[in-house]
């Protein structure tokens, strides 16, 4: 076993490597940029050694430097995670140039799925069902057009290299081709350097599935499927394990196939082999297709890991040292059911926009796993994912696990930034779900629904207002005469309506409030507060916002009662940076006129694309950005001249 490794990645990974390596003895060395040097990865480390600026660029993908210092600090081998240099080949024979042990499949493994294209004709001579569709090198653009119309609408055009829906977009008929075609190739380019796509056929009502494999370099086996169909913009949001509705033909049939494909390239360590399966009806045998094979650990691997009690990076470990597979086939088993949620900083009713900001406050519940690479008081930064933790549940049966997901997840607390939260909670209560009709589209469908803000009540308002005041931790022996006055008000926000919270204190016991004109009580009963005759929800106060943790998250802007400036008015004629970015591309042209959907620029920000529209027709007075200029949020992008009064 290694004495020492060092972990090339930030956040969640590094911390979820560390826990498992330094339980099995194992030093580690982190690494981190400016932005990190404070980070939950750093200081859980046995060592760490800052590598560069904030950008991946500038720190997280320079090979060289991780390697050197892996080599200054003695390290065995290092462990990639998934993301930045986790599936670049190129890295792997660096790393191993240098006498260092890579944790993961050979430069060559990785190069052969490292292009969806080549690894597809792999895997029909592996005798694994591929997708049909054009996998050839030839990227003339009316040849992809052509092949699309020969394969049928809807298509959907993929970068061949990367994943995470980068480079991908769905074409529903061949007037939309072109302009999807233009954009997923300059996004393929921006994430992974490559601007070549493949076109396929959309499986109408799809489910992804996909199966964990684990090789030895010669031999394989698989951990059983996961179900990773609840999706949006092609990114993974709950994933599952075991899949709803498999059967133990389709199982063994998916997983035999995944072996087949592990074998065929000499794979070592984990991998996950992803299909896409015809959800129209049962599953069948003969109903999935191979998609791609990820050569590194999944950021889902978690319910693989609760269904099978695997450590996974233990396995990791513990292969590339040189031991054997720690399991055959046929002593791997199912057990239960688990779910895995993933918990973003972001603003899901504005379009799922990245979001950035300190977080003031963060706490799991003690009966869920949350990994987790940030703490309160860590800001989510422009410059990575803005994932803030997985949430992971376990249970007996697939409904008993899906009602703990919803109870953890109502159970968790985020302060400080917007989050997907109360969305991820609308999913794990959704009766489709619950029944298992998954596929790729339900989110889509039912999107309305999902996003439908939380119903703010008046008690919520009197949690935060007595938050506010201190009025919630006053004890009954305070004397609340001497310490607080017997009547105040305390003016609160919430969503830019002003609401005004006067309370009388009747007794040590008992606040009358009064929101708005409406009455409301507080009662303490044990030494707990009662609000209408619901129990008074948590509440954190930082800087100018209470935070109610009802509802999800139910934030309250504090108004200080002297501030009496009034904010100004925002100019409806300006389009603005929604988040902080780097202006990809600017369309508008000072003159040009414009009509309401015209694109007008592309954001780039956290690894995606965002392409700003004109919101009217009208002409454009004023282009404020360039290309290749990084904005923050709420920057002046793009004015339009003064609408004409008609």
């Amino acid at each position: 076993m290694f004495d020492t490794i060092l972990i090339a990645n930030r956040g969640e990974i590094a911390c979820r490597i560390m826990e498992t390596a330094q339980a099995m003895g194992v030093r580690c060395v982190a690494v981190y940029s400016d932005a990190d040097a404070c980070a939950k990865h750093v200081q859980m480390a046995d060592m760490a050694l800052h590598i560069g600026g904030p950008a991946p660029a500038e720190s997280y993908l320079r090979g060289d430097v991780i390697i050197q210092a892996a080599l200054d600090t003695g390290a065995d081998a290092i462990h990639p995670g998934y993301g930045f240099l986790s599936e670049n080949p190129n890295f792997v024979d660096a790393v191993e140039a240098a006498g260092v042990t890579f944790i993961g499949p050979s430069a060559s493994a990785i190069r052969a799925m490292g292009l969806k294209d080549a690894a597809k004709a792999l895997m029909v001579k592996a005798g694994v069902p591929v997708v049909p569709g054009y996998h050839g090198t030839d990227q003339d653009d009316d040849l992809l057009a052509a092949e699309a119309d020969k394969i049928g609408y809807p298509v959907l055009i993929k970068a061949v290299a990367g994943g995470g829906g980068k480079g991908m977009r769905l074409v529903e008929g061949p007037g939309d081709f072109a302009n999807a075609l233009a954009s997923a190739r300059s996004e393929a380019q921006t994430a992974f350097g490559n601007p070549d796509v493949l076109v396929e056929k959309f499986v109408t009502h799809p489910r992804h599935i996909e199966v964990q494999v684990f090789g030895d370099g010669t031999h394989a086996v698989h951990l059983f499927e996961r179900d990773c169909s609840l999706q949006r913009r092609h990114q993974k949001v709950i994933e599952e394990a075991p899949a709803p509705g498999m059967t133990t033909d389709m199982r063994n049939a998916m997983g035999d196939a995944a072996v087949r494909a592990a074998e065929a390239i000499g794979y070592k360590g984990a991998g996950t082999v992803e299909f896409i399966v015809d959800g129209s009806g049962p599953l069948r045998p003969d109903g999935f297709f191979f998609m791609e094979m990820n050569t590194r650990l999944q950021v889902e691997h978690p319910v693989t890991e609760a269904i099978t009690g695997v450590d996974l990076v233990e396995w990791q470990l513990r292969v590339a040292s040189g031991e054997p597979l720690p399991k055959m086939q046929n002593e791997l088993t199912i057990t239960g059911h688990a779910f895995e949620a993933r918990l973003y900083a972001e603003d899901v009713p504005a379009g799922f926009l990245p979001a950035t900001g300190t977080l003031t406050h963060l706490q799991f519940p003690d009966d869920a796993r949350a990994d987790s690479g940030v703490r309160a008081g860590d800001e989510i930064s422009p410059y990575y994912d803005p994932m803030i933790a997985k949430v992971i549940v376990h249970g007996p049966t697939r409904a008993v696990a899906l009602k703990r997901l919803a109870r953890a997840l109502e159970s968790t607390q985020v302060g400080g930034t917007v989050t997907n939260l109360a969305f991820l909670g609308a999913l794990a209560t959704h009766d489709g779900f619950a029944a298992g009709e998954v596929d790729t589209g339900l989110i889509a469908r039912d999107i309305d629904t999902l996003v439908a803000p939380p119903i703010v009540e008046r008690r919520h308002a009197v949690a935060a207002a007595m938050a506010v005041s201190g009025l919630d931790s006053a004890g009954p022996d305070t004397g609340f005469s001497l310490w607080q006055p017997l009547r105040r008000t305390i003016p609160l926000k919430h969503n830019d309506d002003a609401l005004t919270c006067s309370v009388e204190v009747l007794n040590a016991d008992r606040l009358q409030w009064d929101i708005d004109g409406t009455p409301s009580t507080a009662l303490r009963k044990q030494n707990r507060w009662i609000i209408d005759g619901y129990p008074m929800p948590d509440v954190h106060v930082a800087g100018d916002t209470a935070t109610v943790f009802d509802a999800y998250v139910i934030p309250f802007q504090i108004v200080d009662p002297l501030d009496v400036a009034a904010s100004a008015a925002g100019d409806g004629n300006v389009v603005e940076a929604p988040m902080p970015g780097l202006v990809k591309a600017v369309f508008a042209m000072p003159g040009a006129a414009v009509a309401k959907g015209d694109r007008l620029a592309i954001l780039e920000a956290m690894k995606m694309e965002h392409v700003l529209l004109a919101a009217r027709d009208g002409t454009v007075a004023e282009v404020l950005a360039a290309e290749g200029d990084q904005v923050v949020a709420g920057a002046a992008l793009v004015r339009l001249d003064e609408e004409t009064p008609t």
